[in-house]
């Protein structure tokens, strides 16, 4: 007899109100219930997670996952530490796990998915402009595992240098740096050499002119993830996808969207195949890869 538990997924949300966005999305990826919690804090989380893993049995732990989401990554990152302390994997008692604060992941896996459809990354030489933040550095870390060589950008140098740093926490032996680029002047020069540029600034603020770009043969796709007027990359307009513009292949926060969303649903749903998943950016970026 087939069996009828339904699926839920507990949103542990780092912000006073759960994010809408996440559990319709979750609803939309096979989730029949969604149990929401705002401001969780990691003191919490053992609670939380306790009721999650003591209610079914073990074989049917799968039926029941977590998605941990909210505006700051980096209180986001301690809660998911706090869940993976709180599972008993030695007796057979965990849920999956998928970290998404702020989209960060999947807005990352889906930009680094829609280069490599154009270029060999293990080849590449990539600019994030606006690097500093949780996604930028998010792709940095997906390009430099895929052998790319990787700067991260930032106006201000020590900021550039201390998201380097991070990247360099995972991996060791990466081959990326760190680069100032005050103005168009700074940026045009950064770009020399490089088959790929990434906008991953915050919103509303231009890293990249047109004039700073032209004339680069050697730029071969050119993403922004800012959607927000004045657009980071100016001439990659919000719905580029893979437009060809001067000869490089663009793309707008929305067109890179449709990877994200799908990449979104597949992840959730991913997480009632088994009950010892945690999908963090790597893991969300191969299941960006069937996109």
């Amino acid at each position: 007899m087939a069996d009828e538990r339904r699926k839920i997924l507990i949103q542990l949300d780092t912000d006073a109100h759960p994010s809408v966005f996440d559990r319709v999305v979750a609803i939309d990826a096979g989730a029949d219930d969604v149990f929401s919690y705002g401001e969780v804090e990691p003191c919490q989380v053992r609670n939380l997670v306790h009721g999650a893993i003591f209610t079914r049995g073990a074989r049917h732990l799968r039926y029941t996952a977590i998605f941990i989401g909210g505006g700051d990554v980096t209180a986001g990152e301690r809660l998911l530490e706090s869940v993976r302390q709180s599972l008993l994997p030695q007796y057979g008692l965990t849920v999956s796990v998928l970290l998404d604060p702020n989209g960060s992941n999947t807005t990352a896996a889906a930009a680094v998915r829609s280069a490599a459809r154009h270029l060999d990354l293990s080849k590449v030489s990539a600019l994030i402009l606006g690097g500093t933040g949780p996604v930028g550095q998010r792709a940095a870390a997906l390009l430099v595992a895929q052998g790319a060589k990787v700067a991260i950008a930032s106006r201000a140098f020590d900021r550039a240098k201390s998201a380097v740093a991070n990247v360099l926490g995972r991996f060791p032996l990466a081959n990326i740096e760190a680069i100032a680029t005050p103005g168009p002047n700074e940026a045009r020069q950064a770009l020399h050499g490089r088959q790929l540029v990434i906008g991953a600034g915050a919103a509303g603020i231009q890293l990249l002119p047109l004039a700073a770009r032209q004339g680069l043969d050697e730029l071969k796709v050119a993403i922004d993830l800012n959607a927000t007027p004045p657009l980071g990359i100016e001439g990659v307009e919000p719905f580029d996808a893979a437009a060809e513009k001067d000869g490089v292949l663009c793309y707008g926060a929305l067109g890179v969207g449709g990877v994200k969303m799908k990449t979104h649903k597949a992840a959730v749903a991913k997480l009632f195949e088994r009950n010892d998943q945690v999908l963090d950016v790597h893991e969300v970026y191969e299941i960006a890869q069937a996109f």
